[in-house]
Order: structure tokens, then sequence, then C-alpha cells
């Protein structure tokens, strides 16, 4: 006999999904698997399209990253039209890491404060009717009132040189349409641009490095107070690959393709990304929409991996700005430089992208080539092109083939979210290993540490924005004979 429990929807990240788990008749885990329930088919109704739609149209994949999407899809344009990306103009070039880097600092600051932190806040089996961002609100109103102002100058980054917050159009194939208004630059340096001081705030882009460090400082406060949690839940050993610059370093927008084992051993380095599929396979499986990618070279029992904050940390040889390096520096330094592979560390290594994409910001609105410069290139045509950028949540690929029309006959995308699927399950199966094998009841605690456990990954199941409407959590117990034994719904009462 068996019995199921099932978690549906998995709730504070973005999408949908579900989890079972399966104990057998001594209440031992069997099985544990999580589901993505929705289908995401851009991959075939792109083509047909012409290439130079590609920006815009597959960043409805997502209203949380569709800045990842635009531009990762206009790299992949660039070759089409002739130029590799690392080719574009200074200005294209510059004006695509601005966005990008006010992507990062507002989706990592979205998932740490709004949606991680009311599990270190108020404990990960407190009050769910108070374990919420609603919670954080009514008892740390300051600091979400930060949270709110650091995330809004992200996504007025995004505005200024995409033409809108969510869904814009500033990066085209070769290039970008637009250059940055000096008046814009003065605005976040000085902290006067209009839309942002509605409130009377002059929060400038100074006031954002130093914010993200007081965020990180939130984070190494707690772990100093719960390391054993923080240290020992759902920690395991994996590969990880991410984009590095040439030289090593943390590039969040364009470098070559490296991978390490658990032991800091290089499995690849210095990979063009436009051969990917030379080191990546992918395999499907009958019980979820999303795949499973691996590294051809160790199969797909070994080869899986993990990508994202904690990858990038763990591949990157150091960080190029000043407050960034330090704080990697102590990170590295508590696993004595070897990978780290602590899931809720992954919280960790985010805090410190957001000191660096400050960092980044702040510089950038500084260049020149920002405010005037060549905005395109043109090149030889081509029928293929692949683009790759480092998106909040890991490694993200887009692969086309254009045809002599100029439609797209060919889309693959390897999501971020994708690539750590494999992590995730069996973040899910540690979980329920340690929690829940052995236990007949159904605590609420529990069926949020799965949630915890998925949530550090900051997935985006579907990358798909959400649905309106109600987002209700159940855990129901079955036999063997799918008889219910008990069900746990957030915010109720538990029936029998």
């Amino acid at each position: 006999m068996t019995r199921k429990i099932t978690i549906e929807p998995v709730t504070r990240v973005e999408g949908h999904g579900k989890v079972t788990i399966k104990l057998d008749d001594m209440n031992r885990v069997i099985q544990t698997r999580l589901h993505i329930v929705e289908f995401r088919g851009f991959e075939k109704f792109v083509q047909g399209r012409p290439y130079w739609e590609a920006p815009v149209l597959v960043q409805r994949l997502c209203g949380i990253c569709p800045v990842s999407h635009h531009l990762c899809a206009s790299k992949a344009m660039d070759v089409i039209v002739g130029v590799a990306s690392d080719q574009v103009t200074p200005t294209a070039d510059k004006m695509r890491r601005l966005m990008h880097y006010g992507q990062v600092f507002q989706s990592h600051v979205l998932h740490f404060f709004h949606l991680a932190s009311p599990d270190l806040l108020f404990g990960v089996d407190s009050d769910p009717l108070k374990r919420n961002i609603m919670g954080v609100i009514q008892v740390f109103p300051e600091l979400a009132k930060k949270a709110v102002l650091m995330r809004k100058f992200g996504q007025e980054i995004i505005r200024v040189t995409a033409g809108k917050k969510i869904h814009g159009t500033g990066s085209i194939p070769g290039g970008v349409n637009k250059h940055l208004t000096r008046e814009d630059g003065e605005g976040f340096l000085k902290g006067t641009l209009e839309e942002m001081g509605k409130g009377g705030e002059k929060f400038n882009a100074d006031l954002m490095v130093q914010w993200a460090e007081e965020g990180l400082a939130l984070f190494k406060d707690y772990h100093k107070k719960n390391r054993d949690f923080v240290d020992g839940f759902a920690a395991f050993p994996s590969n990880y690959m991410s984009l590095v610059r040439k030289d090593g370093a943390l590039d969040l927008y364009h470098g070559v393709l490296r991978a390490v084992d658990h032991d800091g051993n290089k499995i690849f380095d210095q990979v063009d990304y436009q051969y990917y599929t030379d080191v990546i396979s992918e395999e499907v499986r009958n019980w979820t929409y999303m795949k499973f990618p691996f590294f051809k070279s160790m199969g797909s029992e070994k080869g899986w991996y993990r990508v994202g904050p904690l990858a990038r940390m763990n591949t990157c040889d150091f960080i190029p700005t000043p407050i960034a390096q330090k704080e990697f520096e102590e990170y590295k330094a508590y696993t004595q430089g070897k990978p780290n592979g602590m899931s809720m560390h992954m919280h960790w290594a985010r805090l410190i992208e957001v000191i660096h994409a400050a960092e980044c910001i702040r510089e950038l609105l500084n260049d020149s080539d920002l405010y005037e410069g060549e905005l395109t290139r043109r090149g030889e045509r081509k029928g293929e092109g692949v683009g790759v950028i480092e998106a909040p949540r890991g490694t993200l690929f887009h692969h086309f083939r254009v045809n002599e029309k100029d439609l797209i006959t060919m889309c693959n995308l390897i999501v971020s979210t994708t690539s750590n699927n494999e992590g995730m399950n069996r973040a899910v199966g540690w979980v329920a290993d340690h929690m829940v094998s052995g236990h007949r009841e159904i605590p609420e605690g529990v069926l949020n540490q799965v949630e915890v456990a998925i949530r550090a990954y900051d997935p985006c199941l579907s990358c798909a924005t959400h649905a309106v409407g109600q987002m209700p959590l159940e855990l129901s117990l079955y036999d063997g004979q799918d008889h219910l034994l008990g069900r746990v719904t957030k915010g109720y009462e538990n029936t029998i």
C-alpha cells in the first residue's frame, strides 16, 4: 500500500506547479516529484513570424522577467543580422547592460523581500496568515518601504532604456533604438527623476548601493542566528554552470560558458555559446511539461546541473565591482573556496548580485556612451543564431533558425528554471526524506518547507504571468485505494 501527498499549487513563486510525495505503508518516502502543469508553447507559435518580432514576442513568456527574454532574443537576432553580440556598438552594449542590471536589481529585490523574506522574518513554521508580504508590511514597515522603492528604482531603469517597465521595445536586432537622455541619467544619479520622486523621496544610485548592502546584512544576521538551518536545509552537491567573462569574472550580460563539478573541477570552460548543443542536451519525462537539461559528457544521470546566483558564485573567479567583490571573498571563504551546495545560500549569493547590479548601474550612468553614439550595426545575414544571458534565475538560452523569407522556422528555449529542474526536484526530495518520511500527520509548517526548498531557486515555473484569482494551497493524504485520510488547507483548520 502507498499513500500520496499532493501540494497544489506551489505558492510565492512565478507560475503554477504542484508537488506529489508518495509514501509506503511505513510512511517512508518512496517518490517525490515537482510537476509543472502549464504548457508553454512559445517554441512552436513563434514559427512563421518575422525574425525582428522575436525580441518583443518572446518576452510575453513572463511579466516578471520580460527584459531577460527581450535581451536574449535580441542577442540571437544580432547573429542573424550578422553582428556578434560582442560586436554591437558601445552605446548598444551599455544601454542593454543598463537595462539588464535594472532587471536583475528589481527581480532579485522582488524575490528576496516580497517572496522569501516572510519565511526568514517570521519562521518557516509560523502562522501562514502572517507569513506573507502583508505581514512584512505590518511588522517591518521600514524594510517593506525600502523593498518597494528599490524595486521601483530598477523598474524605472527599465522604463528609460526599454521604453516601458514591462514588455518594452528598446532592444532590436543589431543594437538598440534610443539613447538615454541626460535628464534621465542625472535623475538617477541625483535622485531627482520626476517618476521616482512623486512621493518626495530623492533616492538615487548611491542610496540603492547602500540599501543593497543593508539587505545582505539582514540575511547575514539571520544566518548567524540560524546557521544550522541555513547551512543544512536542502543542501546537496551538484554540477554548476554559468556565463563568465573570458578572464573568469562574473558577467551577467555576456561571456563564455563554464561548468564545474561539486569539487570545483572544470567540466568545460571557454565554450562559445553558439555551440551550446555540443555540451548540453535535454530530455523529457512524462509527468511534467518542463524539460531536464544535462551535460552530454556526463549523461543524464550524473550530468544534471544548477544555474542562478549560487551557480554563478561557484563558477566565477571574481566580481568586477569593489563592494560585491569584498562580499564575494567572504562568501567563498565560508566554504574554503569550494563550490557551495547549500540551497538557502542562494539568498546570500542573490543579495551579493543585488549589490553588484547597483554598482554596475551607478557606473554605467556615468558613461558618456549611453548618451551619444551609433545605435545599430548590420553585417552579413545568417540563418541561425543563439543568444545567451544570465537572467536573474540563471543561464537563459534562445536559439532560432530563420529562412530566406526572414521567417522563424525553429526556436529552442532553455529557460533558467528548466536547468534547475532536477535540482528543485532533489530539494523537494530532501525535505520529504527529512521532514515527511516516518510521519503520518501533515503539519502546515512541513508543507511550507517543501515550498521553501523550491522558493530558494526563485523559479519562474511556466515563465508566464499569473492567472487572476484565488491561489489556494491544499495538501491531501490518500491511502493505496485513493481514500482520503486527511487534508490541510492554508489558513484553515485541518479536516479529516
